[in-house]
């Protein structure tokens, strides 16, 4: 069996760079803070930003981040692509979340109040169904018929994801291993089916699966129905994972929401989940009691069968 004492050998190598430093790349930004941090390793490595964040969800230190940015509402998906061209834009990267839960609310069309582009993008490449790689997919083609192409932010930026390993001093007993390999099979099943990335479980009872409501929330969930908390958090990457989008990213507000609901180990995929402020992330979690540990398939593989 495995001590997940040192990163190990088969991680992912880094990805080239599509643009060359000096090169401006374009930002479409969404909620939190990794389209922050994404802009400003970007720029440390000598690339210039050009950011357009969503109206309503992309912070306003964007600005303070990036070489130039603009704040568009969610469905100008035309006025999003003249922007870039004006600035002289080809390649784009897509960091942050979109609140998918904006698509169920009433009026949507009028909430919204879309563009051609964005209408002809929908019609054209989103009527089967509303799972992330659905829409987001169909974003990145629509970019793709002006000759904008999309590439990760792990291209760029590759230090971002965390190495296979402890990350707090604590480590998860027996009984929490359990439950991280218990998770482990259901989350990477859920992320197959393209409904969510993390799981809940208590004493291999599953207490919680995320869907449109995002990571936070399922915490949140898990802690109603889970009152003497201790329950473990399990976040993976999808099998199928397109690192142009949704890579697995957890933050300071993730521990913040685990320590309010009572969550005691936060279990996620080494090489494939990118921890914002890592450092700032650790010391809340060493200061809650909170254990961390990046597992990869073949860590959760040799303690399953053991």
């Amino acid at each position: 069996m495995s001590t997940l004492l040192q990163p190990l050998a088969d991680l992912p190598a880094s990805p080239q760079r599509r643009v060359e430093p000096g090169q401006t790349v374009g930002l479409l930004a969404g909620a939190g803070r990794f389209p922050i941090v994404f802009a400003q390793a970007a720029r440390r490595q000598g690339y210039r930003v050009h950011c357009l964040g969503v109206d309503g969800m992309a912070s306003d230190e964007l600005r303070n981040s990036c070489d130039a940015c603009e704040f568009l509402p969610l469905a100008r998906i035309g006025q999003a692509i003249r922007r870039f061209h004006r600035a002289h834009v080809r390649r784009i990267v897509m960091a942050g979340k979109i609140e998918k839960v904006v698509l169920v609310r009433p009026f949507l069309f009028w909430r919204l109040l879309p563009d051609l582009r964005t209408l002809h993008m929908w019609f054209r490449y989103a009527t089967g169904n509303k799972k992330d790689d659905t829409l987001l997919l169909a974003v990145i083609r629509e970019f793709e018929r002006d000759g904008l192409q999309f590439d990760s932010a792990l291209d760029y930026c590759p230090e971002l994801l965390v190495s296979h390993g402890f990350l707090t001093r604590r480590k998860p007993t027996a009984t929490q291993w359990k439950d991280i390999c218990f998770g482990w099979e259901l989350a990477k099943e859920m992320g197959r089916l393209d409904i969510g990335q993390s799981v809940m479980v208590k004493e291999t009872a599953v207490l919680a699966v995320e869907a449109i409501e995002g990571t936070d929330q399922c915490i949140r969930r898990a802690g109603e129905l889970c009152r003497r908390g201790g329950f473990t958090v399990v976040k993976v990457a999808k099998p199928q994972q397109d690192r142009r989008f949704d890579v697995p990213t957890i933050g300071q507000q993730t521990i913040q929401t685990m320590r309010e609901c009572g969550a005691k180990v936060l279990a996620i995929e080494g090489g494939q989940t990118i921890v914002i402020d890592q450092d700032e992330v650790v010391r809340q979690a060493e200061e809650a009691g909170i254990t961390i540990v990046a597992v990869n398939p073949a860590e959760m593989q040799l303690r399953s069968a053991a």
